[in-house]
């Protein structure tokens, strides 16, 4: 099972058509990095657990029952008397959102180290990401969470940046760096780390994370496809798929889930066997991966494929 760290929150979009007069029709839908990527593991058959804060407010129990409908275990959520965050989301002209944040004190960043509670056995592999890697106190919680568990269980990170809700990108780069210190896994967008590291070649930053623990890095670069960089067998890249976009919404937490749900599939449950997979079954991944965000753009928001909405050819079939 993957415990996926971080927030959970509702997008708010303004929907389409006018309102009349002095109205603004607005549309939520539940969403967040973390919150994605579990949804998005539960749909593509994987045993799934989200960690983090959770409101006791009706968007928090909204939230829940969308876990619990998709079947994403809650048993690690930590309810708080503090609102749920909202994140106001405008789409630009080629579909990639712009977001702006309402989320100060709000129960998605109040997790403290003395709420996490032992992990199950049958948690293999943990992933964190987005802007709960960066707000206190749930960033230095999911720290000393994953500097305890990288010596036994896979992590798996996702920078995700929201400068909208951290503008201080230092702050971002130095805790960014200090979990892919821990990570044996890194997705990253060229967006990411042009945001990150301004000027600086995304594939040098990606080669610079294959030290310390790292296994794998993943870059993702919207319609130049995705690059997948490994210690053991170099660089490869994957095309984007041909496909009509109608925005860009979750893309990026479908390519996670996407990549976590194979190597569950293929029994990769440690960084030792991570470091195992053979340049076929990194191949097929990154395809694969390619094809799931694919489907995700042809959607309007984070509505993230199940296994059979994913065209991927029999002879590479992860699931």
């Amino acid at each position: 099972m993957y415990l996926i760290c971080g927030e959970a929150l509702f997008d708010v979009f303004t929907a389409s058509g006018d309102g009349p007069g002095n109205r603004l029709t607005l549309e939520a839908v539940a969403g967040g990095s973390p919150f994605n990527v579990a949804v998005g593991l539960s749909r593509l058959g994987v045993p799934a657990a989200l960690l983090g804060g959770i409101s006791n407010d009706s968007f928090g129990e909204r939230l829940r029952q969308i876990l619990s409908d998709e079947g994403v275990l809650d048993d690690y959520l930590v309810p708080f008397e503090a609102p749920t965050t909202l994140a106001m989301v405008a789409l630009g002209a080629d579909g990639s959102p712009r977001y702006s944040f309402r989320g100060e004190g709000c129960a998605d960043r109040l997790l403290r180290e003395a709420h996490l509670r032992p992990l199950a056995d049958d948690i293999g592999a943990i992933h964190v990401g987005s802007y709960s890697m960066v707000v206190p106190p749930i960033a230095d919680t999911l720290h000393a969470l994953v500097s305890r568990e990288s010596h036994r269980r896979l992590i798996s990170m996702d920078p995700n940046v929201r400068p909208t809700v951290e503008p201080n990108l230092p702050r971002w780069r130095e805790r960014v760096e200090a979990f892919a210190r821990h990570a044996h896994l890194i997705k990253a967008s060229d967006e990411d780390l042009a945001l990150l590291y301004p000027g600086e070649a995304p594939e040098r930053i990606a080669q610079g994370w294959l030290k310390d623990r790292c296994e794998l890095v993943l870059l993702t670069r919207g319609s130049k496809g995705a690059q997948l960089f490994s210690r053991r067998h170099g660089q490869f890249h994957a095309a984007a798929r041909p496909t009509v976009v109608r925005d860009t919404v979750g893309a990026g937490d479908t390519f996670q889930a996407a990549l976590l749900a194979y190597l569950h599939e293929q029994g990769v449950r440690t960084a030792a066997a991570l470091a195992e997979l053979g340049r076929d079954q990194l191949e097929s991944m990154l395809g694969f991966a390619v094809q799931a965000a694919a489907v995700t753009c042809s959607r309007t928001g984070p509505d993230l494929p199940c296994r059979y909405e994913i065209d991927w050819p029999a002879s590479q079939q992860c699931l």
